[in-house]
């Protein structure tokens, strides 16, 4: 007798937190179609995509020059040794 109550017990439990799970499922498709006042109007049917394989015209020189890119080259090479000698020097 004592086994069937608590058998009882535990369907009760269990069709309860069913029956909750549903309630709150059924709601958060209501909920994910409400939208604030200040929102932006979305439009039902999907826009195009971005044109992924239009790509600009080739360049017929280099942005920079390959006297100007050595020398710049130069310069972060110079900053990177003083900064390395600099850190050695900190600790």
């Amino acid at each position: 007798m004592l086994a069937l109550r608590d058998l009882q017990k535990s369907l009760l439990i269990c069709g309860a937190l069913l029956s909750v799970a549903f309630a709150l499922g059924g709601c958060s498709s209501q909920l994910a179609d409400m939208t604030p006042a200040d929102a932006q109007a979305h439009p039902r049917e999907p826009g195009s995509y971005l044109p992924v394989h239009d790509l600009p015209p080739d360049r017929d020189q280099a942005v920079i020059p390959p006297e100007q890119r050595a020398k710049i080259e130069a310069e972060l090479a110079a900053a990177r040794d003083r900064q390395a000698a600099a850190g050695k020097d900190a600790k």
